[in-house]
């Protein structure tokens, strides 16, 4: 295995994110070496969002698909030179949010794809129909001249605008498994690892041993704020101890560029952070949305290595979960639940002006 560093071998050439932000790192197909390959997508904001190509002898396994049609096609495009010479035999979903699945449709029915137990149950609650309907709502509160109602409409409505999800046909994963499996694709063995739930119910990882290389799903944001629907945040930990354990030297996030263990490290801090602050606050009685505000706005997370990520909002949605966990309870927020946190987190964003992307809490601002 000889040192390698990626680079970017086929851009897209796009000059602005999703959210018309600066680009911090090239959107396209990188090379990591070994015959690996990732999708990058900057800046790693709501839908920018990466995926995995792992080529061996006559065969390919690809690792996640993306939020809709037209960017997983894009995707689809600039890995064809290496399917011609090793067929994409294998998918991996690492999970069941949207921007990690709903492009599956594009890939050949003969093609197995595979995520966890826990994940495939979970697939069936996200369908696009569910966004569809979160940009209608945006669209509607909009419209309306009270300036707080208005703010959660533009900021709902924003997240969903870079995106086509009425083209998505909902195409789960048909193959799943629990705990750790391992796959042979072209001569490579590949170990697939379930570590939820954590970010989501049924989060694994896929690890390839003989390129010390791991993709991580979204149990690894880097640059951006990690945010935690399920947990509890001890999972989250242990499976980032999990990945510290792992001979990786070269680490694919799910959203955010490239890393190694000391992106890791930054993730872990944030979590043992945030789980620190949350305790404390809930042990003083401070109602979730006080806390959130709290923890952003103190001098002390103003200090730590990730206070400047991008969505650094999505705390709302980390306290809230954690609080959660706090009082015992477990199990899938209601639909009416999750709109309300994400309102409350769409309150917080017009708080943090100074935060990224900037489209996303400025209401004279648009895609």
């Amino acid at each position: 295995m000889s040192a390698h560093k990626p680079k970017c071998i086929a851009p897209t050439g796009a000059k602005r994110t999703r959210f018309r932000e600066t680009p911090l790192y090239e959107e396209g197909l990188w090379d990591l070496g070994n015959d690996l390959f990732a999708w990058i997508v900057p800046n790693g904001s709501w839908g920018e969002s990466n995926a995995g190509l792992v080529t061996g002898e006559g065969e390919s396994l690809l690792i996640d698909t993306l939020w809709d049609l037209r960017y997983t096609q894009t995707m689809l495009d600039a890995m064809a030179p290496f399917f011609r010479k090793a067929p994409l035999t294998t998918l991996v979903n690492t999970h069941a949010d949207g921007d990690h699945f709903w492009g599956n449709q594009l890939v050949d029915a003969h093609v197995e794809c595979i995520t966890s137990e826990a994940a495939r149950n979970e697939m069936d609650l996200h369908k696009p129909s569910s966004m569809l309907a979160f940009a209608r709502l945006g669209r509607a509160l909009q419209a309306i001249p009270l300036s707080p109602t208005r703010k959660v409409g533009h900021w709902f409505n924003t997240m969903c605008l870079p995106y086509a999800f009425d083209e998505v046909i909902h195409t789960p994963a048909t193959t799943t498994f629990s705990g750790s499996t391992w796959r042979e694709i072209g001569g490579r063995r590949l170990q697939l690892i379930e570590v939820g739930p954590a970010h989501t119910t049924g989060d694994l990882m896929v690890y390839v041993p003989d390129a010390a290389t791991l993709f991580a799903g979204d149990i690894l944001f880097i640059g951006s704020t990690p945010v935690m629907w399920a947990g509890p945040v001890e999972n989250w930990l242990k499976a980032l101890d999990l990945i510290l354990d792992l001979d990786a030297e070269i680490i694919v996030p799910g959203h955010g560029p490239v890393t190694d263990k000391s992106g890791v490290r930054t993730v872990k801090a944030y979590w043992e952070y945030a789980h620190g602050a949350a305790r404390t606050l809930f042990d003083e009685g401070a109602p979730e949305q006080e806390a959130a505000e709290r923890i952003l706005q103190s001098s002390d997370f103003r200090k730590q290595v990730f206070a400047n990520w991008d969505s650094p909002e999505r705390m709302m949605t980390n306290v809230h979960v954690l609080y959660r966990q706090y009082k015992g309870r477990s199990g899938h927020l209601s639909v009416a639940a999750k709109v309300n946190m994400m309102r409350k987190q769409a309150l917080l964003a017009y708080k943090l002006p100074d935060a990224k992307p900037t489209v996303m809490r400025r209401e004279d601002a648009s895609l």
